[in-house]
């Protein structure tokens, strides 16, 4: 394909891309098809001739759709948002141009320069600490990385490396392996499974410390599990605060899990990956208090931000026990600036990574702090219009608190009660959601998740909650 083709085939890619949007929710959201639907819709292998682009678009709608659950519709309320908008999908066009490989600053310096600044800008947006932001002249800095389970594995390994090296001062006939044996971290019983992933691929034992009945973890339960495991000859060294979480969009207390983990040298890692979009309004910051407190931070832009996957920010303070870390430097990876500026090869798991910041650039240039500041005080508000619907219907309960863009509801009763009713829901095909359980409570999540929602969009997707409690009940 050359430049002619290309320019047609684009051109009409974004058309049907644009068409595809501004018309999400007259598709039914979830895909109704078995596994397996896909195969014989094409052949058994590739063509030896090319096909045209032509019938390659044609047979988007035929072979790729039926399979496809439209996150974007506004009637996708399950998980949270994966973050889509127009500058992004634009963004990520020039980047795949590009099509550099941004693992050193000699690789393409303006992939690197970029994402120095736009972390900057990123932080400053949420109020984060100066120490963080690579403009204060300090140690501190910000990196993109893939995902926030990604960031929990890197702060993780970075904090690992920390006290090894600490431990060995003390200890300096002890070995690696006898280090790392005794090496435990924390979460809270809420966190995600990705923190005790991390635990599973660093190598480390992963404590679960209880929350609260507001599902935080508090400050006096951390240091309890950190006491009683110095008592057991163990060795603390790394705690996850979870500031929205996945099951309630719970908020750990930072302010007291923080000087908790200042105190025994434990390395704190701060979990936003929902939430931390919202702290661009200063009305939601005082969830982040004590932020001051941690050693790293992470959000996920791609999921509330209007910023396409991937892109997740994430800020340390110290990096260089990163860069230490994750040093392996052959001849043909260095170059004569080495030190000038951050090899981002050096802060993250993966050596290849693409031209992210491009996204943040467009996205922050083209929508201004005050419409982002828009999009996530709609969502949030929208939330509060579902939750009186169902506080109106009195066979429905709220579990916990409304936080954020997120509802937690059930039938009031068994579990069961619940279950059928979600199974009914999604197989209705009209609205999408999922379930969560704490504590052997089973509830169902309704987030928001698309740009496009409004408040009449809160109303369809009752009325079809509504519509499947009569169906089963009657049942």
């Amino acid at each position: 394909m050359e430049a002619p083709e290309f320019r047609d085939f684009a051109k009409s890619m974004v058309d049907y891309i644009a068409e595809y949007l501004e018309n999400i929710r007259d598709r039914r959201v979830l895909a109704n098809v078995k596994p397996g639907y896909l195969r014989p819709l094409i052949p058994d292998s590739a063509p030896e001739k090319p096909d045209n682009w032509q019938d390659v678009m044609s047979d988007i709608e035929r072979v790729i759709m039926p399979g496809v659950t439209h996150w974007h519709s506004p009637k996708f309320h399950a998980y949270f948002p994966t973050a889509n908008s127009y500058p992004a999908i634009v963004a990520d066009m020039l980047s795949g141009a590009i099509a550099c490989i941004g693992f050193s600053w000699i690789a393409s310096p303006a992939c690197t320069e970029l994402e120095v600044v736009m972390l900057d800008w990123l932080g400053k947006m949420i109020g984060l600490p100066k120490e963080f932001l690579a403009c204060s002249g300090g140690k501190g800095g910000g990196v993109i990385q893939g995902t926030a389970s990604e960031a929990t594995l890197v702060g993780l390994l970075g904090a690992k490396a920390k006290k090894i090296q600490e431990v060995k001062k003390e200890h300096p006939d002890w070995t690696d392996d006898m280090i790392v044996s005794k090496l435990v971290g924390y979460n809270s019983s809420q966190a995600h499974s990705s923190v005790e992933r991390a635990g599973l691929l660093g190598g480390v034992k992963m404590h679960s410390v209880p929350s609260d009945d507001k599902n935080s973890m508090r400050g006096e339960a951390l240091e309890a599990a950190i006491k009683k495991d110095l008592e057991a000859g163990l060795i603390p060294f790394y705690a996850v605060v979870t500031l929205g979480t996945t099951n309630s969009c719970a908020f750990d207390r930072l302010d007291e899990c923080g000087p908790v983990g200042n105190k025994y040298n434990v390395w704190i890692h701060v979990d936003a990956a929902y939430a931390g979009s919202a702290f661009i309004c200063p009305e939601y910051r005082h969830l982040m208090k004590g932020i001051e407190t941690a050693d790293s931070f992470n959000f996920n832009p791609h999921k509330w931000m209007l910023v396409n996957f991937d892109c997740s920010a994430m800020w340390l303070k110290d990096p260089t026990w990163l860069v230490d870390a994750f040093n392996v430097d052959p001849l043909y990876l260095r170059h004569d600036m080495q030190g000038s500026a951050p090899d981002y090869r050096h802060w993250q798991i993966p050596l290849g990574r693409r031209f992210r910041a491009l996204k943040l650039w467009f996205v922050l240039r083209l929508y201004g702090v005050e419409n982002l500041q828009a999009h996530i005080r709609r969502h949030c508000k929208f939330a509060q219009e579902f939750a009186a619907l169902c506080r109106a219907d009195d066979r429905f309960e709220i579990v916990g608190d409304v936080n954020m863009g997120l509802v937690c509801f059930r039938l009031k009763g068994a579990n069961e009660l619940s279950e059928n009713l979600l199974k009914l829901i999604n197989g209705r095909g009209n609205i999408h959601m999922v379930p969560s359980k704490i504590r052997d409570v089973y509830f169902i999540r309704m987030a928001l998740c698309s740009r496009f929602t409004k408040s009449e969009d809160m109303v369809y997707s009752w009325n079809e909650v509504s519509a499947a409690a009569d169906e089963m009940l009657k049942k």
